[in-house]
């Protein structure tokens, strides 16, 4: 049985959102954008991977489990936390892509697919892409995404053929967090506040 974490009653929808690879739910990252996701109608489950969930009783940092491993649990999450409410999947970062993943095998899984941060390539390899399977993808998808993300910045995914059913929002001069640099003029908490408007805008 997935430990949850539930933020918001989710007149809007219902979002199960899985962390990156390196930070689990309880992340800044996380913790806020739940709280204001929830504050804009929705109702935010977080949950972790076994991997992360591991780490958190004995405190052994471990890598991420096989793509395989993390797409049965994300599956068993949807199960016990999906409800009559509209579903929308995704996370940030690696959540992201195996929600993309799931989406791309079984039409029909959700009502929307959101993912913050794409990893569209590992850094420094933009000739790896992974985006193979986001043909596949039916549901409607918006992809939140820092200009100058290593994973994939704006140069690199203007240039993509990515689906009509696909959204981009820009977090202007943003990380793969959206964090932008101070001289920008930018804040993360701007940025992260305007992602989430952006969210509730295509979601609604």
């Amino acid at each position: 049985m997935t430990d949850f974490l539930i933020d918001g009653t989710g007149e809007k929808a219902t979002f199960l959102f899985a962390h990156g690879a390196g930070a689990g739910m309880e992340s800044p990252f996380m913790k806020f954008f739940a709280a204001g996701l929830a504050a804009r109608g929705f109702r935010v489950v977080r949950f972790e991977f076994p991997y992360m969930a591991a780490r958190r009783v004995d405190g052994k940092k471990r890598p991420p489990d096989r793509a395989p491993k993390l797409m049965e649990a994300f599956r068993a999450a949807i199960s016990q936390a999906s409800n009559t409410r509209k579903l929308i999947i995704g996370g940030k970062s690696m959540g992201g892509r195996i929600a993309s993943m799931l989406a791309a095998e079984e039409a029909g899984l959700c009502d929307g697919l959101l993912c913050l941060g794409y990893p569209f390539h590992p850094p420094g390899k933009p000739e790896k892409l992974r985006t193979d399977h986001l043909a596949d993808i039916a549901a409607p998808t918006l992809i939140i995404q820092g200009e100058r993300d290593p994973f994939g910045g704006r140069a690199l995914v203007n240039g993509l053929d990515l689906p009509k059913n696909f959204q981009l929002h820009w977090a202007p001069d943003g990380n793969h967090d959206l964090s932008p640099r101070k001289a920008s003029g930018h804040t993360a908490e701007s940025n992260w506040n305007a992602a989430m408007d952006a969210i509730a805008a295509h979601f609604s």
